[in-house]
């Protein structure tokens, strides 16, 4: 829609399900390279990027199949998706199909693990700055890959296969840590990831790869250990809560007040984030149903925060904090986030919300 009108001022109250992780979606989505099984994921959200991912992976030669709706179902609700890469056609990922999803450029792993080879335009420009891919690309080399870059395409060869090895990240990486981890798992050998990406969504990869007869040790920890086997099979597999769409509702209540229900929320999925809600006011409790927030219309304390790789204050949910700080019925000091890049860049940017 071209235009949304809010009028605003009143408290929340109600439930809110909570989405499956996109960021646990799409590399769970593309590890269904690694099988010629079907791959069933649940709780799959209802993004235009899993769409885009579908029809990527259809270029592959992959077929999906959405579970269709049925009487009772609403939009909001999670998706069921039955993948199966059984004759992958093309190790090819071209330029017009990269470029629409950075994330899409980690196929390279699964192509090259299982097919032996890989050509996948390098992604492009990025609206939020530069991000290469440089680490994605040692990682391989580190398996044993040969990779020549030709014309805007990595093209990845490992025909005797992929072999065991120690991969050191310079700095954390997420989608690092993704294509060596799925990479890996085929691989002969033992492979072993130094500094590896602790975040949630590495560990729900790494729990479906198990549940596909990899075996991973460490995942979650930065130091992560892979057995490598000859194949994966089938599995089915629920998407974790998305922590980033927990965050952004919960900063909401807080904001507005109320009292809202988080369902299917984890709270060790975002506890830093949390405790920082607590620290200025706001009431916060973990269920078996999901994370309750409450706010009864009091003052707002100030709070610094740095965010940090997991598990610290994700990087993601600045934004929504800082404008949690300018809401009304502030306190009359200062509160202040200070941004510090989680892929250990020296820069640094301050954001400071003076409350009179």
């Amino acid at each position: 829609m071209d235009r949304i009108r809010i009028v605003g001022g009143k408290p929340l109250h109600g439930t809110i399900p909570i989405s499956g992780a996109k960021n646990a979606t799409l590399p769970l989505m593309i590890a269904s390279l690694l099988t010629d099984d079907t791959l069933v994921l649940e709780n799959v959200p209802r993004l235009a990027d899993v769409g885009l991912l579908q029809h990527i992976l259809s270029n592959h030669g992959v077929d999906i199949m959405v579970k269709g709706k049925r009487p009772g179902d609403e939009d909001y609700r999670g998706q069921t998706l039955h993948i199966s890469a059984a004759r992958i056609v093309d190790t090819t990922a071209p330029y017009e199909l990269v470029s629409k999803m950075r994330a899409s450029f980690w196929v390279v792993g699964p192509l090259l693990a299982r097919m032996g080879e890989a050509k996948v335009s390098l992604p492009g420009g990025c609206a939020i700055g530069t991000r290469p891919v440089d680490l994605l690309i040692m990682a391989l080399e580190r398996l044993g890959a040969a990779i020549d870059i030709d014309g805007g395409y990595v093209i990845a060869r490992a025909k005797s296969g992929l072999k065991g090895g120690e991969i050191v990240f310079p700095k954390v990486t997420v989608g690092g840590t993704h294509t060596a981890l799925m990479a890996a798992s085929l691989a002969s050998g033992e492979t072993v990831i130094e500094n590896a990406a602790r975040e949630p969504e590495i560990v729900d990869v790494a729990d479906c790869l198990i549940k596909m007869g990899a075996r991973i040790s460490g995942a979650g920890t930065s130091r992560i250990v892979i057995q490598g086997v000859s194949r994966l099979n089938g599995a089915r597999h629920s998407v974790l809560p998305d922590r980033i769409e927990t965050g952004t509702y919960a900063m909401a209540v807080a904001m507005t007040g109320g009292d809202v229900l988080l369902e299917g929320a984890r709270g060790e999925l975002l506890q830093a984030a949390l405790d920082t809600l607590a620290q200025t006011g706001t009431e916060i409790s973990v269920t078996n149903a999901g994370i309750r927030i409450v706010r009864n219309g009091g003052g707002i304390a100030p709070v610094d925060v740095t965010t940090q790789p997991f598990p610290g204050f994700p990087t993601d949910l600045q934004a929504q904090l800082m404008a949690r700080r300018a809401s009304p019925r502030r306190s009359s000091r200062t509160a202040s986030c200070t941004c510090r890049s989680w892929r250990g860049s020296a820069r640094v940017s301050r954001s400071t919300v003076r409350m009179p």
